[in-house]
């Protein structure tokens, strides 16, 4: 018995969650018949609906039909079958025996798995020559990453037939590997589960949560954005497998994302997750343009800003190039005219790589003077403090604004790790003191946190949220706590990483290859630690467990180790990756 052929590719889809959805309209927009198969009804009649939506948006010429179907013998005419349902090993197997039942001998079928082992789902199914797999790192889009996974009983004709349903369906083929996949998924899983938590306990909203991973980070989409897309319970079966196998409880399904999978909310799959969803499955995010309050910011006129190191030099660049009349303080007459030179040469690169035109870099350096004397910011409506993370150094210095600067200015800081509150209260004017978080380098990075103590003044607030936005810059809103968003959701990921050390399988470059190449990060782990500086993330790291003393922040081993060996990463050539050492 041979499988039946049209004029047109017949492929069978089973399992119409995020990622059987996303291929359906893949192959169905390649001109591919589809027979796409789920046992829920309503799932069929939403993913039906969905398509048509989106065909009536699109309004392109007709297509081919799509079958959605319950029934699992309607797969005898495809030529092709992908199984798409969740990772859970006892379904897999059950759903790929079905398949395999009712698809003649050499049909090929292709599992997603992304964490089960393909070989030993191929064995089990009694055919293992049809079966191979295509590991894709998320619901897929034209251009996405997929790794066809053969294993050494696949035949021939089985793996041919995945390279052309990859070229067919427009992805992009990637080669990865079974380990260094699996341990990528690991680190992304754990590092979307702790989102939940972190969002979870209203410490910050899920725009603001994705936001700051997003822009402060360089990630293509927010980790709540992420599990949407994936399926809250497709992510929530790969956790549990993830905990059930290795017993990490940082694999343990958040509670938020137990409970919203038990509600029957989904996620993207069926438009109702930490976002909602429309009938085309587009967002829907209601995002207020100000927040509370920003009608009530004070105008800044003069800024000024306390400290002569990179940070310090990159705000006052960004704040002369938005136009402010801008005094860099530093210790020193020396250190301050070393400052204003580094900006000069950071705005000369600029202007040769075309970010800045020749008229801003001049208006720039006319507006930004230097001094060593505090009591230039005497006149400054706003002042940032960007000192070293020493938080005697830093009370030091707003016991010193406090006395000098003008009643009203807005001083903030500019602190990742320590205590806004501990600033204000050293100020003794704390409704006048925030937190503005700006990422390095600061004339490049978009995100600023925003991080506000139950003492701050709401004029002040929505003064520093409004003088971000003339700066171009995107704030996200925080209370005042260790790490703020960015550091407490990046350091454990690392962390999580370098624990992987621990085991004589793992290699550096081939874990960074598959965050990169998988999951479109714009670096791995490790070169990340590198680009940090490994010395700089062990002071967070420590700062980060003396705070919250919990199991994910306290620093690996081999960090410290690494450390005292003095390999500190880019800034001295020794680090983790090839590149940086010597």
């Amino acid at each position: 018995m041979t499988a039946q052929r049209t004029t047109t590719p017949v492929t069978g889809i089973v399992g119409l969650g995020s990622t059987g959805e996303a291929l359906l309209h893949l192959l169905h927009r390649a001109g591919h018949t589809v027979v796409a198969v789920d046992s829920d009804l309503d799932v069929l009649a939403r993913t039906a609906a969905r398509l048509k939506a989106v065909l009536a948006a699109e309004d392109g010429p007709p297509r081919p039909d799509v079958t959605f179907t319950t029934d699992h013998t309607a797969l005898r005419t495809a030529g092709l079958v992908i199984e798409a349902v969740p990772d859970d090993p006892a379904v897999k197997g059950e759903v790929l025996g079905r398949i395999i039942e009712v698809c003649p001998p050499g049909t090929p079928v292709v599992t997603t798995t992304a964490t089960l082992s393909v070989a030993r789902l191929a064995v089990a199914t009694g055919r293992p020559d049809d079966v191979a797999g295509i590991r894709l790192f998320s619901p897929p889009d034209a251009g996405s990453p997929a790794e066809p996974v053969r294993t050494p009983l696949t035949s021939p004709d089985t793996a041919a037939a995945v390279d052309a349903l990859l070229a067919s369906a427009g992805l992009n083929p990637v080669a990865v590997g079974a380990r260094p996949a699996a341990d990528a998924t690991a680190l992304v899983l754990g590092f979307l589960n702790r989102a939940v938590v972190l969002f979870d306990e209203g410490y910050a909203t899920q725009h603001d949560i994705d936001t700051a991973m997003r822009l402060g980070c360089g990630l293509p989409a927010g980790p709540l954005e992420t599990l949407d897309r994936i399926g809250l319970r497709t992510a929530h079966t790969a956790l549990t497998e993830l905990w059930r196998r290795t017993g990490d409880s940082a694999f343990e399904p958040a509670p938020l994302l137990s409970r919203m999978v038990a509600a029957g909310r989904l996620g993207r799959t069926n438009g109702d997750g930490f976002y909602a969803y429309d009938e085309t499955g587009a967002a829907v995010i209601d995002r207020p343009a100000d927040g509370p309050g920003d009608t009530d910011a004070m105008a800044v006129r003069r800024v000024g800003v306390l400290g002569s190191g990179a940070m310090a030099r990159g705000i006052a660049e960004v704040t002369a190039r938005a136009g402010y009349p801008t005094v860099l303080v530093a210790r020193t007459a020396e250190r301050a005219d070393q400052a204003l030179e580094a900006v000069d040469e950071s705005l000369t690169r600029g202007v040769r790589r075309g970010r800045v035109t020749v008229r801003a870099k001049a208006s720039a350096r006319e507006l930004l003077t230097g001094a060593h004397d505090m009591a230039a910011l005497a006149d400054c409506d706003l002042v940032i403090e960007a000192v070293a993370e020493d938080i005697d150094v830093k009370r030091a210095m707003f016991t010193a604004l406090g006395e000098i600067c003008a009643p009203g200015a807005v001083l903030a800081t500019t602190t990742s790790s320590l205590s806004v509150a501990a600033c204000a209260e050293a100020s003794g004017r704390p409704a006048d003191v925030v937190g503005i978080h700006f990422f390095n380098p600061a004339p490049v990075m978009k995100l600023v946190e925003l991080a506000h103590t139950g003492t701050v003044d709401q004029k002040v607030l929505a003064t520093a949220r409004a003088f971000c936005a003339t700066l171009g810059k995107t704030t996200v809103a925080c209370p005042d706590r260790t790490g703020f968003i960015v550091n407490s959701l990046l350091f454990p990921y690392l962390g999580d990483a370098l624990a992987l050390l621990e085991r004589h399988d793992v290699d550096i470059e081939e874990t960074d290859h598959a965050i990169r190449s998988g999951f479109g990060y714009p670096m791995g782990p490790f070169a990340l630690l590198d680009t940090i500086g490994l010395d700089v993330s062990l002071a967070i790291q420590n700062r980060l467990y003396a705070c919250f003393g919990t199991p994910e922040y306290e620093p690996a081993a081999v960090l410290e180790e690494l450390v005292a060996a003095g390999l500190l990463g880019r800034k001295n050539g020794r680090g983790l990756c090839t590149s940086g050492r010597r």
